[in-house]
């Protein structure tokens, strides 16, 4: 492995340039809040990806392992997703009407995902989330819904709350704070919600046993990537499950994040545990703006047309994403894709960890599959978002600022991620590359 001694920062006059000519016509310079990386004071602008690597407007190659907030589990621009998008501009590029081929990955998925009976579309997690919610409602005639501190389903108004709280800002670790996550969200829907510690099924029981027949559903992320990659504890979710459904409420399982990361099934395909409805999206398009709801039959059955829980929109399943979608299933159902991702996956950050103990920093790696998160200053196992609260984020920043200044792209935030398209060779480089970050930022550089 190689060592490392401290150095300034590459000059970066283009993306200087353009960083300051984009704060002129965009908010903070940015086209959405999460893009502005404190560790350079601007976005990482990007001129291309390939594979596991991009290439930023200066002209710097950097092997990715953020993986567009884990959308491109294939990597950047994979040829069999570029046919699907090729196919899709050769029919027109079709907007606003439905073709064979919605039907067509509406019926893969109900192949592949437990939950899944009928499908809808969308562009996006918070969209997809906040449809799950209404489509919740609709179903039980109630407007409660139970949310888990530190867990993320977007920020719609609906959901967005507590999921990254500050100490301050978080209340009592039994009794969390419903803390709305953006300024504008009016505090009549702040009514609607509840949020509990996760992790913690007698908090689920006291709440259900406070407001007996209001609660619609319990949504959750069935492993809580988004705070760190959390598990439940053993036997956890299906006691919510169970729970839920004795007291007349769903069950909902975010599955953005955990969707496709280690099988086609999904978390719930792996744990046991079937949800009443599932959100799915980032990895699902093959880097195409594409997500779905999917769930029981006669709960998916309360949306438009059938029911009163109107879906509807202009650029529901366009047709690129949608064919881009088709591809990327044909893709990770093949037997043989993921053995060997998860044992490169696996590979990988059981070399990292030793990364980190031969540098002296501590660093506790949550993993699930391909996708995984740093702990700084952590050791023991968290199980809840008040486990991660402590971690040190002002160190973990200063590491991510020297693995970009070693051509390492990492983003601040709480998990990163490996494609399919990382092979040894582009890992082992990584690890160097890791192990001169970790040197950097154990000598306090």
């Amino acid at each position: 492995m190689s060592t490392a001694t401290p150095t300034s920062r590459p000059a970066s006059p283009i993306a200087d340039r353009l960083a300051a000519e984009a704060r002129q016509w965009l908010p903070g310079g940015v086209s959405a809040a999460a893009r502005l990386h404190p560790a350079l004071g601007r976005p990482f602008l990007t001129a291309r990806g390939e594979g596991a690597w991009v290439t930023d407007v200066d002209g710097r190659r950097y092997i990715d392992l953020e993986t567009s907030f884990g959308a491109t589990l294939l990597g950047h621009g994979d040829p069999r997703i570029r046919a699907a998008v090729e196919e899709a501009l050769d029919l027109g590029v079709l907007t606003g009407h439905d073709t064979p081929f919605q039907a067509r990955l509406a019926h893969r998925l109900t192949e592949l995902v437990p939950s899944a009976e009928l499908v809808r579309f969308t562009s996006s997690g918070t969209e997809t989330t906040w449809h799950a919610a209404r489509i919740a409602r609709a179903a039980t005639g109630r407007e409660l819904i139970v949310k888990f501190e530190g867990h993320f389903h977007g920020f719609s108004d609906s959901l967005g709350y507590s999921f990254w709280p500050s100490a301050g800002d978080a209340g009592d670790a039994a009794h969390p704070a419903v803390r709305a996550e953006s300024a504008g969200i009016p505090a009549a829907e702040r009514d609607a919600i509840r949020v509990l510690p996760w992790n913690d099924l007698g908090a689920l029981e006291e709440a259900f046993a406070a407001e007996p027949g209001r609660i619609a559903a319990v949504v959750m992320e069935p492993i809580n990537i988004d705070s760190g990659t959390i598990w439940p504890r053993p036997g956890y979710l299906a006691a919510v499950r169970d729970l839920a459904h004795a007291n007349g409420a769903l069950l909902i399982f975010d599955e953005i994040l955990t969707g496709f990361r280690t099988n086609t099934g999904g978390a719930q395909g792996e744990l046991g545990v079937t949800p009443d409805l599932t959100t799915l999206g980032k990895a699902i398009g093959g880097g195409q703006a594409l997500s779905a709801v999917v769930g029981r039959r006669d709960v998916m059955s309360n949306v438009s047309p059938l029911g009163t829980a109107v879906h509807s929109g202009t650029f529901m399943a366009h047709l690129l994403p949608i064919m881009a979608g088709l591809a990327f299933v044909d893709v990770v159902s093949d037997p043989g894709f993921y053995p060997p991702f998860l044992a490169r996956a696996d590979r990988f950050i059981g070399e990292l960890r030793g990364v980190f103990a031969r540098t002296g920093l501590t660093v506790r790696i949550q993993q699930y599959g391909p996708r995984f998160s740093f702990l700084f200053g952590i050791t023991a196992e968290p199980h809840d978002y008040r486990g991660v609260m402590a971690a040190d984020r002002a160190t973990e920043l200063r590491f991510y600022g020297h693995g970009l200044d070693q051509g390492l792209y990492l983003h601040h935030g709480w998990h990163h991620g490996i494609s399919a398209a990382h092979t040894d060779s582009d890992l082992d480089i990584a690890l160097e590359r890791l192990e001169a970050a970790a040197l950097l930022t154990a000598a306090g550089a």
